[in-house]
């Protein structure tokens, strides 16, 4: 949808050119089923309320200006208990009776202050644990994404009761893919179907992050407005992020009419902290879910949410597999034939695999190596040329190289994906990827490039009435790069990185005609590295290791010199004498302590450099930075004592039966967490592990509150109805 105005239009006033930063959190309005209280504190006085809350509660008048005592002293004992718990992210649940029956609250506080109350009318209990169980189990041991996606679509109908469930996925553009669908045999099918990113607005995106499960109970129902609208609080219009019964925006409810949907239940699905995607339940005729069902639904979608986590990090662990052992098929190569590059180009498709590449080139020191289907040695050069053009970055990925530069149109049919790592600092020297055209047909539903439709009235803008399927004829890319692909990509380049780095440091030490030329290439690694003669004394160091040793630098004249600056000085003492005297190389974690600095630790690595097996040219020291390493180990520890907690984890104390069904589904949910974090922990990517770890204890600390609010809203139901 375009964006036509500067400012942010306010909620109801947006149009179809606008609609992108419509203020849909301040729609000072509720959908009728239920009533909305604000609250001040501390004297509970409330000093705003939706329009029909007079009648919902059985007053004769606007409960604004007197005190909740007065206006529901039902409600009074039970908020006493929950305005001791914070109130920011999750609304609390709390059942209590009303002058007009037993009614269901959510409680939050908004950023505006004071405390909001939304009310309804108590629904029929569900059984939690008959329910959970069995649900938790089946997302426990879905095997793939596919299968674990269509038993989510599942589950939710049976849950819910909606006539259509869709499990909803986002690329990497916004667009959404009905990736599963349960639905009524008489409905049309919207599977594999293609909806464009503006029908989902940012500001509506953002809205799901924070407020998980949002309900539409009809759109032909008329708001009841929130008065007076600008809080006497701040003086700023009410923030309704968190409220269940905010009212839609207007032109979201047209798009619902145009579908021909009534009813609407949403729940998201975030994984990693990001929004993954969403379950958006359908319905045709007017329905309403109350709070037992909704808070089922949002924790069977943070189990989901955590399976996911778990099987696409399982995939970046294969990845890393098939690089470990690519990797250690270059070493053998290397003490066998003395070139690393025969183990990367070898036939047996070991350097195409983990990608699922149909063609590969490396680019190293002017000459050209390929596998598979690739472009001719010039076309390949010319790429290699481009890539310098650009931002340097570890990993350059497109699945449309002519999208990207219209000069590289003839190479499509072999060449319209392309993945490229440089493998050095110098320029010219890649290691790259290829994938063919994928000539493939994207059913969108409707014409994604006709967002809005203009009625007879030009002015008269709506949202899009057609969803017949439109179908999209898609050439000129090759299938997309996953996430797996990118890590996998990644590791290698830093794998053939670090050998080539101690292939130039060989060299070095070979060929002294050679050193300057050589000198340069090292000094353009990433990598700190010191370099030092069968003495002991230091040859040459590149920039990054006196980045690393600062002042200290100019004082290491030999390997030894390094002891100074050591926090365990005996150890690598002996570790050193063995390399300079035995010649036996070895890794070791060193932790460096420098004045005017913070410690750190570090892996160093040394090896010796033979000439013959029984004379040594020198030695080359790596040094690897092990801050994301240490973070990860950290962030494992952290997640690991999160658990134990979360097993004691309850607002307020459970006793009796209650407590036992706590502990029996929340054993469940701590068992999917933590193969997810098994996953994580074993994934490609060491410097992402502490923010999914912190992100997946998040969740489960989430999950628990959540079930815990629940069972305690069934226990107070129960002994309330004995």
């Amino acid at each position: 949808m375009m964006s036509s105005q500067a400012h942010a239009p306010a909620f109801g006033e947006a149009d179809l050119t606008n609609c992108d930063r419509e203020r849909i959190q301040y729609a000072a309005a509720i959908q009728p089923h239920g009533a909305l209280l604000v609250l001040r504190e501390p004297d509970w006085i409330v000093v705003q309320a939706s329009a029909n809350a007079a009648d919902f509660l059985g007053l004769r008048a606007s409960p604004v200006g007197r005190k909740l005592a007065l206006v529901e002293p039902g409600l009074v004992p039970c908020l006493a208990r929950a305005l001791t718990q914070p109130l920011d992210v999750i609304p609390v649940a709390l059942r209590c009776i009303g002058r007009k029956g037993p009614l269901d609250c959510l409680v939050h506080r908004p950023p505006e202050g004071g405390v909001i109350l939304e009310l309804e009318h108590v629904g029929p209990r569900r059984d939690v644990g008959a329910i959970l169980e069995p649900a938790l189990q089946t997302i426990l041991a879905a095997p793939s994404l596919r299968s674990l996606c269509d038993e989510t679509a599942r589950l939710f109908k049976d849950v819910a009761g909606y006539d259509r469930v869709m499990v909803y996925r986002f690329d990497d553009d916004g667009h959404g893919e009905v990736f599963a669908e349960e639905r009524e045999p008489h409905l049309e099918a919207y599977l594999g179907n293609w909806y464009p990113a503006s029908d989902i607005p940012t500001l509506a995106r953002k809205l799901y992050e924070r407020n998980r499960v949002r309900v539409l109970v009809d759109v032909a129902a008329v708001s009841a407005p929130v008065a007076p609208r600008i809080s006497p609080l701040s003086g700023k219009e009410l923030d309704m992020s968190l409220c269940f019964l905010r009212s839609m925006s207007p032109i979201h409810i047209q798009y619902l009419r145009n579908m021909g949907v009534v009813a609407t239940l949403v729940v998201s699905l975030m994984v990693g902290g990001k929004l993954w995607g969403l379950v958006a339940c359908h319905h045709y005729q007017p329905r309403f879910v109350h709070f037992e069902t909704r808070a089922l639904c949002e924790l069977l979608a943070e189990a989901v949410a955590t399976r996911i986590l778990a099987l696409e990090s399982f995939l970046q662990a294969q990845a890393e597999l098939w690089v470990r052992r690519l990797e250690q098929r270059m070493v053998e190569t290397v003490s066998r034939k003395g070139d690393w590059r025969i183990a990367l180009f070898d036939g047996s498709q070991s350097l195409l695999q983990p990608l699922g590449a149909s063609g590969a080139a490396l680019l190293f020191e002017g000459t050209v190596m390929t596998e598979g289907d690739v472009p001719g040695t010039q076309q390949i050069r010319d790429i290699g040329a481009w890539l310098d053009q650009k931002p340097r970055a570890p990993v350059f990925a497109t699945p449309s190289l002519s999208g990207e530069a219209a000069a590289f149109a003839p190479l499509t049919p072999v060449a319209s994906g392309v993945i490229a790592v440089p493998i050095s600092n110098a320029p010219g020297e890649y290691l790259l990827w290829f994938r063919p055209e994928r000539i493939r047909t994207v059913t969108w539903g409707g014409n994604p490039f006709k967002p809005f439709e203009i009625g007879n009235d030009p002015t008269d803008l709506s949202p899009r009435r057609s969803f017949a399927q439109w179908h999209q004829m898609v050439e000129g890319t090759s299938a997309p790069w996953t996430q797996a692909d990118l890590a996998a990509a990644r590791l290698i380049g830093e794998t053939v990185t670090d050998v080539v780095l101690q292939f130039r440091s060989l060299r070095m030490l070979i060929v002294q005609d050679q050193l300057e030329t050589v000198r340069r290439q090292i000094q353009l690694s990433d990598q700190p590295v010191m370099i030092a003669s069968p003495e002991g004394t230091v040859l040459a160091s590149n920039q990054a290791l006196e980045r690393l040793l600062g002042d200290v630098h100019p004082r290491l004249q030999r390997v030894e010199d390094l002891l100074l600056y050591v926090a365990d000085a005996t150890d690598l003492r002996r570790r050193l004498l063995d390399l300079l005297k035995h010649h036996r190389g070895w890794r070791s974690e060193i932790r460096l302590e420098i004045e005017g600095s913070a410690a750190s630790s570090l892996l160093l690595r040394a090896d010796p450099v033979f000439a013959a097996p029984s004379r040594v040219l020198g030695f080359v020291l790596l040094f690897t930075d092990l801050s994301t390493q240490k973070a990860a180990e950290a962030a494992r520890g952290l997640f690991q004592e999160s658990l134990i907690q979360g097993h004691r984890l309850g607002l307020g104390s459970l006793e009796g039966p209650a407590d036992l069904l706590f502990r029996s589904l929340f054993s469940s949910m701590i068992e999917n967490a933590q193969l997810a974090a098994w996953e994580i922990t074993d994934a490609v990517e060491t410097a992402k592990i502490p923010e999914l770890l912190a992100n997946l204890r998040l969740s489960v600390q989430r999950a628990a509150e959540t079930l815990a609010h629940l069972i305690r809203h069934e226990t107070e139901f129960s002994e309330r109805e004995n």
